[in-house]
């Protein structure tokens, strides 16, 4: 079991703000953490790993990682941590990156398997594509088999096709080697096929906490479906208005009447739903 219960002042693009998270995280869980940017999602990662301070305190199976006058450093809080950036060695091999975090070629072999990399094991960095350079970033976070393994966006630079891909090798990982895992992710799609639970940041705070079902899909009344995006336009054609909405990677076109038309800002931040075959577009804040 980890139990966190953490505080810390934060400067974000809104203004000042206090993040402060009280959870208790499953061993063995898969965990999504949403939310707007801005909201403390990464920082929140960062206090996880050690590599920022905070007030409050960290658990982890009974050992301390905060709290008590006590600080864990990060070497030894056996933790993975895949960022956007891959960061692997240039200089190094496939296998040699792997081997630098532990010297355990079976542990290595196993890995590079499972992920489909095993006859690329001797090719240097440069010479794979993202996609291939990801898997490498994910099998070296897992080489010292990690209590808690961390994500930031690992697939977000990667095309629809490779994330697909990739979120099948994440979830293998995961099975495999039973890992708690926290993962931030603006794509509810990967969350919901990835996460068994969801907290949602929003200015530093936790407002949503359960199922990708409970968080993501959130009816209300007779609404079908509900996503957020950003209005990137609104049309006029003949007498009719069409709202142009990005949500995650996909573009959604929404008709609108006129009076909703003057009521939506274009650069704002939107939810879309539908009651009744109806889709409705209401604006955030």
């Amino acid at each position: 079991m980890i139990r966190v219960a953490v505080r810390k002042a934060l400067h974000g693009s809104g203004g000042s703000m206090l993040l402060h998270a009280d959870l208790e995280i499953e061993n063995g869980s898969f965990i999504a953490l949403a939310g707007p940017s801005g909201s403390g999602k990464t920082t929140f990662l960062r206090i996880l790993a050690g590599l920022e301070t905070a007030e409050g305190t960290i658990s982890v199976d009974g050992e301390t990682w905060l709290g008590k006058g006590r600080k864990l450093p990060v070497q030894k809080r056996r933790i993975g941590f895949v960022f956007q950036a891959y960061a692997l060695f240039p200089n190094m091999t496939v296998e040699g990156n792997l081997l630098f975090v532990r010297d355990d070629r079976e542990l290595a072999g196993k890995l590079l398997s499972l992920t489909g990399l095993s006859e690329l094991k001797g090719r240097y960095p440069q010479t794979l594509s993202g996609g291939q350079q990801q898997r490498v970033a994910l099998c070296r976070a897992m080489m010292n088999r990690p209590k808690l393994l961390l994500m930031d966006e690992p697939l977000s630079a990667l095309d629809p096709q490779m994330r697909a891909q990739l979120q099948e090798v994440i979830r293998t990982l995961h099975g495999t080697f039973g890992t708690t895992t926290v993962m931030v992710s603006h794509d509810p799609g990967e969350i919901y096929r990835l996460a068994d639970r969801v907290l949602v940041l929003e200015h530093g705070r936790v407002t949503a906490d359960g199922s990708p079902k409970e968080v993501l899909l959130r009816p209300g009344g007779s609404q079908k479906f509900s996503f957020e995006g950003e209005l990137l336009d609104i049309v006029r054609i003949d007498v009719m208005h069409v709202a142009v909405v990005a949500i995650g990677r996909q573009l959604v076109e929404v008709a609108v009447s006129g009076e909703e038309a003057r009521r939506l800002k274009i650069g704002g931040r939107v939810r879309v739903g539908t009651k009744a075959f109806a889709p409705t577009i209401t604006p955030l804040g």
